[in-house]
């Protein structure tokens, strides 16, 4: 969804301070990996820690993520610790000096396995060059009122006009390549489709790269607009078919995507990828019901947080009890404090700190103009003003839209809409991202191949040329 949590399983490494900083054995480069869930992500570290603060960088290659700065550096003895608070949670790396070399165990969110470093020369990551694509790509922008879309145009290279589609983001803001941990799932679809003659349309989120806005106080209804600018400077290209113009929303983007196709007349055709059935607040309660039990909570403290997400969901609809709320939320930071080992304390710092932080970007969440529209929004009446054919492709393993609690209320809004060219797949194994998973857990995200399942792109570039003939 456009404000759920972003999901980077960043790396973090922690040391105490009391070393003798110029003759500190850590000073240098690091070259290693993290071993978790069957996989393994590259990591490199470069730590200083002949000045005051210590100071590190951590790169993830794997994730296109370079030079991220360290927090919490600390060497004591032959003990290490690492720390970069990021993603679902902080990623731990408590680990031992010997010689020049660093193991040890890793955890984050729930997740845990182990890790490596062999201290080394730094060296330069080289990124290779990828060829040019057989197809033409043209960078451009979109205008909605005062916000302007910077995106991508990917356009087959044979005579003719072409069908064509849009993508639609999913949460959060995002870039026109939709990426998450290293994956690409847009630039991936876009080749793919762009390679079997459909034009492609990506555009960065507002705020997000080229583009200009923000995602601030946008609610659903402005992502439509967004989404519907797109296509009309599709209606006006040439190179276009105008009559086979479609849709490809991911997430909150299959939300969007059947707002914008009830509104205009030129939508040809709908690709939902995970794409909601249900109001919002049962999407994200039952995403904290997932990834709680995921991450080893007891069905005690499961239900103990479903009823405060109740109460958080009463407030915003009231708009009363915003002081209770946030003493509520205080309560509850001290409480997971205080469930946490001394070590895990020790690397937290500043409790106050963090508590208030952590409270106060909640409180700013639940008063956003988009959470508001969010949890009461029914995707389930925009989907049944829908005309024109609709695929609906869900993983089995989606933890962020799951599958139990969308699918039979998507083949209930179909019957009841009389759309007679209406589909429904699913895919075995998948993730929300459409990657194959062992459990689905955003936390294997980074350690996952950066590809869909088997047969994915096949099942939607088959039915859009059906629907565009």
């Amino acid at each position: 969804m456009k404000n759920k949590i972003k999901l980077y399983f960043l790396i973090i490494i922690i040391f105490p301070t009391s070393i003798i900083l110029a003759q500190s054995p850590l000073t240098g480069h690091w070259d290693g990996a993290i071993s978790i869930m069957g996989g393994e992500l590259i990591i490199a570290v470069d730590l200083k820690l002949d000045s005051a603060p210590l100071i590190g960088t951590i790169d993830i290659p794997q994730q296109n993520a370079m030079g991220l700065p360290l927090k919490n550096v600390s060497f004591s003895e032959s003990k290490v610790h690492f720390e970069l608070a990021a993603g679902p949670g902080v990623a731990v790396f408590d680990g031992e000096l010997k010689g020049d070399s660093i193991n040890g165990d890793f955890t984050q969110a729930g997740a845990k396995g182990t890790f490596h470093l062999k201290k080394g020369i730094a060296t330069k990551i080289a990124t290779p060059a990828e060829p040019p694509p057989p197809y033409k790509e043209e960078e451009v922008k979109i205008h909605n009122g005062d916000i302007t879309l910077a995106g991508t145009l990917s356009l087959p290279v044979t005579a003719g006009s072409y069908p064509a589609v849009v993508l639609i983001t999913g949460s959060g803001a995002q870039n026109r390549d939709e990426e998450v941990m290293g994956f690409k799932p847009f630039k991936l679809i876009a080749d793919y489709l762009t390679r079997s003659g459909i034009a492609v349309l990506r555009c960065d989120d507002r705020g997000v790269g080229g583009s200009t806005g923000s995602m601030e106080k946008a609610t659903g209804e402005d992502f439509a607009k967004d989404a519907e600018a797109q296509v009309k400077y599709l209606l006006n290209r040439s190179e276009i078919d105008h009559k086979k113009i479609g849709l490809l929303g991911h997430s909150e983007g299959g939300i969007i995507a059947p707002m914008v196709a009830a509104h205009l007349n030129d939508i040809a055709f709908i690709v939902l990828m995970a794409g909601p059935a249900v109001t919002g607040d049962k999407i994200i309660s039952k995403q904290i019901e997932y990834l709680m039990r995921a991450g080893g909570a007891t069905e005690t403290e499961i239900k103990t947080e479903l009823a405060r997400q109740e109460q958080v969901y009463k407030v915003v609809r009231t708009n009363k009890g915003w002081d209770a709320l946030k003493l509520e939320l205080q309560r509850d930071a001290k409480e997971s404090l205080n469930k946490m080992t001394a070590e895990e304390r020790r690397a937290v710092g500043d409790e106050d700190k963090l508590i208030n932080t952590s409270v106060d970007a909640k409180m700013k969440g639940a008063k956003s103009p988009w959470f508001k529209y969010f949890i009461d929004f029914d995707p389930a009446k925009q989907l049944e003003k829908v005309k024109c054919p609709m695929l609906a492709l869900f993983g089995e393993l989606d933890m962020q839209v799951p599958l139990d609690l969308n699918k039979e209320p998507m083949e209930k809004v179909f019957k009841k809409s009389g759309n007679k060219d209406c589909t429904i797949h699913v895919f075995p194994k998948a993730n929300h991202l459409f990657q194959e998973a062992i459990t689905g857990n955003p936390a294997e995200y980074a350690t996952l191949k950066k590809e869909f399942v088997p047969r994915f792109m096949d099942k939607i570039t088959d039915w859009i040329k059906q629907r565009a003939k």
